[in-house]
């Protein structure tokens, strides 16, 4: 078991895949908060707005590179740790994936220079537009990563042929079932980690004492935007999950926690699961709410995980777990921007300092809900890895598990140097703060006129004795 390639391959792909996203996640928040802000700089000519952008585009940066060099890594892993599944999948996903290079990553490097070192060189609308290209660029790279990964958990429009799927429909490989579902609530979750990161930094500064009107400002909108984020998210998380019940029963009868079919049933906190003897050796939970949520009627039947054969079960442990973990932290994050609201009504909501406290322990919040998620996501879909058509255990490649385990330990090593690097240069630019700005900066003029200043130059040079 120490050393088996099947289970030494699935923890080295997901850890590399959960500190993944953690950057992605941030690069599509950040990047339309800093749409939304330098549009405002734009209509009011306020310097705040420009202070904060420049503040965020720091962390964006930071956050997009990481993001980038990661996400490298994991298109290597298909070839190293899951060879036979990239030559089953490989003509369904590959053109997928070459897709997201030509829409996303080309955009994205074609005015992502302009975005971080431009605001002084070329004309603000043009900056502008490249803030709005690059932020479409993150939102099209997702798109296409989900639509992949939703074809895993919902296949459609493929045939098998020998030993690999041929595809006999692209619209319904790229459009799958649950697609429409998961692109939004991905988004979401990142449009909210983004939200409640910027909270939580102006809540630093303001129990702090510092830099108050960028921390009003950046408290105010980014609880502004929570405020309705979550209640959409918990609206089309309703929706996703009996989409999900519909294609993956398994993975919702695991996020339950019960063994058997049960009316009136509680909604469990807590589990001790014995899968041997298929039942629960603890439970802890609330009477009926589990009927509620998820039948809608305080004695509706909530299903069990034994109406799945036993070789078709998902872990339920982890499963359950994991989507606590995404549910408390949503749950927290509703109640959250409504005291905010409140708070807000009420004029203190600058003043009020076990808020502001709460605010900045929730800093991390979205990031956390949303491995949670995933989490649910990819071990709920287990044992397949394409669900109902290819098992984890046949998709991986024939490599000893020593060698594994050493790759992983190896990954393990340099990503940890990653994330202390960002984290290092974060925290320094957060407790630098904003940088002073006196007025509205100059922004260089449009582009034309950098060119006609180049030409100038140049013909002053070839007159110079």
């Amino acid at each position: 078991m120490a050393h088996d390639p099947v289970l030494l391959s699935r923890i080295q792909f997901a850890f590399t895949v959960t500190f993944h996203i953690i950057f992605p996640t941030l690069s599509i928040g950040l990047g339309l908060f800093l749409v939304i802000v330098e549009g405002l700089w734009l209509k009011t000519r306020d310097a705040l707005y420009l202070e904060i952008y420049r503040f965020w585009l720091r962390i964006f940066a930071l956050a997009f590179g990481v993001g980038v060099v990661t996400g490298i890594v994991l298109s290597f892993e298909f070839g190293t740790n899951f060879s036979v599944f990239a030559r089953m999948v490989g003509p369904v996903l590959g053109p997928m994936i070459g897709l997201e290079v030509l829409t996303s990553f080309f955009l994205e490097a074609g005015f992502l220079g302009i975005m971080l070192f431009g605001l002084d060189r070329v004309g603000a609308r043009l900056h502008y537009v490249a803030t709005c290209l690059v932020w479409l660029g993150t939102l099209l790279s997702a798109s296409w990563i989900l639509s992949a990964n939703s074809w895993m958990q919902a296949p459609s429009g493929v045939a098998l042929r020998g030993d690999h799927f041929e595809v006999v429909n692209w619209l319904q490989v790229i459009f799958n079932p649950t697609f429409p579902f998961r692109l939004p609530h991905m988004l979401l979750a990142a449009f909210i980690t983004a939200s409640f990161l910027v909270s939580g930094v102006g809540a630093y500064y303001l129990l702090h004492d510092r830099h108050r009107a960028f921390a009003r400002k950046t408290l105010s909108m980014g609880l502004g935007f929570a405020s309705v984020l979550v209640a959409c998210q918990i609206f089309l998380g309703d929706i996703l999950a009996e989409v999900m019940y519909d294609h993956q029963p398994a993975k919702i009868e695991a996020v339950e926690g019960n063994w058997k079919d049960t009316p009136a049933a509680s909604y469990l906190f807590l589990v001790v699961p014995d899968p041997q003897h298929e039942r629960n050796s603890y439970t802890l939970g609330v009477p009926f709410l589990g009927s509620l949520l998820v039948t809608h009627s305080l004695d509706g039947v909530v299903p069990g995980l034994t109406d799945t054969p036993r070789d078709r079960r998902p872990a339920m442990a982890p499963v359950f777990y994991a989507f606590r973990v995404m549910y408390i932290i949503g749950t927290i994050m509703f109640v959250a921007v409504c005291v905010g609201t409140w708070l807000r009504f009420r004029g203190r909501l600058y003043s009020t300092r076990w808020f502001l406290k709460l605010m900045l322990w929730m800093t991390p919040s979205g990031l956390i809900a949303t491995v949670g998620g995933w989490y649910t996501a990819e071990i709920g879909r287990q044992p397949w890895v394409v669900y109902g058509q290819l098992r984890t255990a046949d998709a991986v490649s024939p490599v000893p598990g020593p060698a594994v385990l050493a790759a992983f330990l190896v990954i393990l090593t340099v990503y940890s140097l990653f994330f202390a690097g960002f984290l290092a240069f974060a925290l320094k630019a957060i407790r630098n703060g904003p940088s002073d700005l006196s007025g509205t900066p100059v922004i260089a003029g449009p582009v034309k006129r950098a060119f006609a200043g180049l030409a100038k130059a140049s013909r002053s040079e070839g007159t110079a004795p």
